[in-house]
């Protein structure tokens, strides 16, 4: 049977710090799908390349705060 692992998850806290008016779509999709809508909302999201895929692409909306 396969050993479980109690490894503590690695996270990531984000905010908002740019407006999504007068962007293209796929930025403001991209930040609801972070979990971000409103100006200097923060975020603790897991640490994985997915995540830091779509901070990547809206970098200049967000700002990581904290890395775990």
């Amino acid at each position: 049977m396969a050993k479980k692992t109690t490894e503590a998850k690695k996270t990531v806290t984000v905010e908002q710090i740019g407006s999504p008016i007068r962007r293209p779509a796929i930025q403001r999709q991209t930040l609801v799908g972070l979990g971000l809508n409103k100006m200097h909302r923060q975020r603790t999201l897991e640490d994985t390349p997915a995540v830091r895929g779509m901070i990547r692409a809206v970098q200049h909306l967000v700002r990581v705060v904290d890395e775990k």
